[in-house]
């Protein structure tokens, strides 16, 4: 079974750049009729989410305000790779920028699209075992963010409770529940 035939880019528009990604707006044709639309294309680097575990147990979890929402989101640590890091490498980076926290061992879990229909890039998702704690945390200037400790048995109901939103923190928690099926 094939599935639908390619669109074809017949103008890549101006970007305009947004620090942590660029916008743009290209003129695509359908390959049915000819017809022609302009979509919306946010050019991002990929990014990265770690759910670190301590030996005890518990998610080193992250607090902080997102201006989407405006409200206080209860999330794990995560962030953007930077040129040429490999996603491994930015999953601790971030871990330890913003909680403090290093861990042991560094496991991939998987990745997804955040958003294909405007998006290109991946979401890597990433399991830190053996987490401690070895200073106060360097978050990037911006960032107020607040260190949590919950039971990583406490995670399923903090999701089904919404105290847990964010779709990319929620996938990937659920690619850490399909390693263990």
């Amino acid at each position: 079974m094939s599935g639908p035939r390619p669109w074809k880019k017949t103008k890549e528009g101006t970007p305009r750049d947004y620090r942590i990604f660029r916008v743009r707006e290209d003129e695509v044709k359908d390959p049915r009729n000819g017809s022609l639309h302009v979509r919306v294309y946010i050019d991002s680097v990929d990014w990265v989410n770690v759910i670190p575990v301590t030996d005890a147990s518990q998610v080193v979890l992250i607090r902080q305000f997102r201006f989407g929402t405006w409200s206080n989101t209860l999330e794990i640590p995560g962030g953007m790779l930077e040129p040429g890091e490999d996603a491994a490498t930015a999953a601790a980076r971030e871990l330890e920028e913003e909680t403090g926290y290093r861990a042991r061992e560094v496991k991939p879990l998987g990745w997804v699209h955040p958003n294909p229909a405007v998006q290109g890039n991946r979401c890597h998702s990433f399991l830190a075992l053996g987490c401690e704690k070895v200073h106060g945390g360097r978050p990037d200037a911006g960032e107020d963010i607040q260190v949590e400790l919950r039971d990583r048995a406490d995670i399923p109901e903090l999701i089904r409770a919404g105290e847990i939103t964010h779709s990319l923190v929620v996938c990937a928690f659920h690619l850490d529940a399909l390693t263990r099926w």
